[in-house]
């Protein structure tokens, strides 16, 4: 049996960062024989297999033939006569098509160790203009290697181009979408996934809600950096130094979606642009069908991140309000997503980095001196329905006014 380790942990092992996992592709084999010496079958499109000891991946070798728009529009052969670099020739980028033997033997027939050391993204042949979600790979790689100065190569940047003016990311399904935005979220530098997107055309295709926030601009003052799709961008890059958590980053992404349908008219004054954007991300999240953990986080930051931002100017009973509507005195709650997503957009701002957000600690702290009311007096007051909420509103305000009164001492 030929066995070769290919793809990402090739790939990965070169630029000495952590390899995850590690597939290997196989020649010379049939399904047949792979099951007679221990592995067991798991591809469904594909013939792949598990290790029988490592539970490592293991694939037949494979060409691919178009057949059909769209990323599952493939017709798949596998034969023991294919060679390895027929197999390596139907991937994606050349840094992606190297392999390597089980003891440590380099096999790079598309120059993919050299794009690798000049930090380079390169399509392999035009057959990559063939799958619309390689844009979408080529973009979450940019997310995960933009610190390591990776660009992409001009003639794959034109192919990326000509994929969106040809109408292939149309047939790009919610679902495919959807996994690849969460992929990207989870990277080191997820807004490089939506710049690399925005250069090639398929921002606006694919993600159309934020692609229209850039060239809208902001009041200087509050905003020095005047576009809202860079201000946008500022809020994920510090969303992802505040959070690994990948609710957070995206709340951060859309809070501001309202400021992309104000009339240009009133520009650069966005009002009410916090309850204007909730339809937009409202069908955004039905659209790409996004689970409801990401949607309430991202709505509840939406709406109220203004509130935050002015958390030592509102009345005692108005931040309980808010609190109670942010679900913060629920045992699972996300106060501190919802405080880390504010924060994220009030440092994404030209100078406003490296500022101090106390209002972060001020809704934290009010909620537990909300959440430590007595409730002794309600349970033997003999109140009913209703009357039991508005009472335990009115200590949860009494307690918050008590909390500020102490921030307010000097």
């Amino acid at each position: 049996m030929q066995t070769y380790l290919v793809g990402g942990a090739v790939r990965d092992k070169l630029l000495n960062v952590p390899v995850k996992e590690r597939d290997w592709v196989v020649i010379g084999e049939t399904p047949e024989s792979m099951v007679k010496q221990g592995f067991r079958a798991v591809g469904k499109d594909f013939p792949v297999f598990l290790h029988p000891k490592t539970k490592e991946e293991y694939a037949l070798a494979r060409t691919e033939r178009k057949i059909a728009r769209g990323y599952k529009g493939f017709s798949v052969y596998t034969s023991p006569d294919i060679s390895l670099e027929d197999d390596l020739i139907r991937r994606d980028l050349t840094i992606n098509a190297m392999a390597m033997t089980p003891e440590g033997e380099l096999i790079d027939p598309y120059n993919g160790q050299h794009d690798l050391e000049k930090r380079i993204f390169r399509h392999i042949s035009p057959a990559f203009a063939e799958d619309p979600v390689r844009i979408l790979r080529l973009a979450r790689f940019a997310a995960r290697y933009h610190t390591l100065g990776f660009t992409i190569a001009d003639e794959t940047l034109a192919l990326m181009q000509a994929m969106v003016s040809d109408g292939e990311v149309d047939h790009l399904v919610a679902e495919r979408v959807w996994a690849e935005l969460l992929k990207a979220l989870n990277e080191a530098s997820p807004a490089a996934f939506f710049y690399t997107l925005k250069a090639c055309g398929a921002l606006e295709k694919i993600f159309p809600e934020i692609a229209r926030l850039f060239g809208v601009p902001q009041p200087a003052q509050h905003h020095p950096e005047i576009d809202t799709g860079v201000h946008t961008m500022m809020c994920l890059e510090q969303a992802t130094m505040l959070s690994s958590k990948p609710e957070v980053r995206f709340a951060a992404l859309v809070h501001d979606l309202g400021k992309g349908i104000t009339p240009p008219e009133i520009w650069p004054h966005h009002y009410g642009h916090e309850k204007k954007g909730l339809p937009v991300l409202e069908s955004f999240c039905k659209r790409l069908r996004i689970p409801n953990s990401f949607k309430n986080l991202a709505m509840h930051v939406m709406e109220y991140h203004t509130h935050c931002h002015k958390a030592a100017e509102l009345k005692a009973s108005t931040l309980t309000d808010v609190l109670t509507m942010l679900g913060a005195f629920k045992a699972n709650n996300t106060l501190l997503d919802f405080v880390l997503a504010c924060e994220a957009d009030a440092k994404g701002r030209t100078n406003f980095e490296n500022r101090p957000y106390p209002q972060a600690n001020l809704y934290i702290n009010a909620a537990k001196a909300a959440a430590n009311i007595d409730m002794s007096t309600i349970n033997n007051s003999g109140l009913q329905g209703a009357q039991i909420g508005e009472a335990i509103r009115k200590l949860r305000i009494a307690a918050v006014a008590s909390y500020l009164k102490k921030q307010a001492v000097p």
